[in-house]
């Protein structure tokens, strides 16, 4: 016995009778907990796109929960991209929510599986564990680092095989395919979802700090 309650903008919410719910083994030995040596996974990347054509929910809100930690981490200053997926995808919502400008802060993709980039940018923008929802950080790493959905990092991260065709042997050096799939994107830049921004933001002890003034009376 189950009661739901279903609402187009809400999450569902099950309730379930205790006395009629029973709980019964699948016979299947469980499995490892996932680690960070899943993030490296092709399968675990989440594609930004739907398949109805539109974006991703879940990009739109773990770009949304990014952005305020970026916010946060920057103190509401300019920030310069790295070039590929991270600019192409984030760019967007980066302006929606930073200033442009001079002195900017410098960002870059870090985690499992990449080389840690040297000299090491302002802010590195990495997984959260796909368990315990920690960010990841380099061994003895204090600085500023800005947490993203593991899936969706995976994603920027650790592009995957997209050649339609197969291929046999070794390119030389410098020589690139030119059978390769372009990424299908709606006609629309991403947007982050801005409920998860506010709620992520006001959450975040910077938010007190005279850098995100803006952000308070918003």
């Amino acid at each position: 016995m189950a009661t739901r309650m279903d609402d187009c903008g809400l999450w569902q919410t099950v309730w379930l009778e205790p006395d009629a719910v029973v709980c019964r083994p699948s016979g299947l030995p469980a499995g490892p907990p996932p680690d960070w040596d899943d993030v490296e996974r092709a399968e675990h990347r989440v594609q930004p796109v739907e398949l109805d054509g539109s974006w991703s929910r879940r990009w739109e809100a773990a770009v949304g929960v990014a952005l305020a930690h970026l916010v946060a981490a920057t103190e509401d200053h300019p920030v310069t991209l790295p070039a590929g997926p991270v600019a192409e995808l984030l760019g967007h919502a980066v302006v929606q929510f930073l200033p442009t400008g001079p002195a900017a802060r410098s960002l870059e993709l870090a985690g499992p599986g990449i080389p840690a980039p040297q000299p090491r940018p302002d802010v590195l923008l990495v997984p959260r564990h796909p368990l315990t929802g920690e960010p990841w950080r380099p061994p003895g790493d204090e600085g500023a680092v800005v947490p993203l959905d593991s899936g969706v990092w995976t994603y920027l991260a650790h592009q995957a095989e997209t050649s339609p065709m197969p291929a046999t042997g070794l390119l030389p050096d410098g020589v690139l395919r030119d059978d390769y799939a372009l990424p299908q994107y709606p006609w629309y830049p991403l947007v982050p979802h801005r409920r998860a921004f506010a709620d992520t933001l006001v959450g975040l002890p910077a938010v007190r700090g005279p850098g995100l003034r803006r952000f308070r009376s918003a």
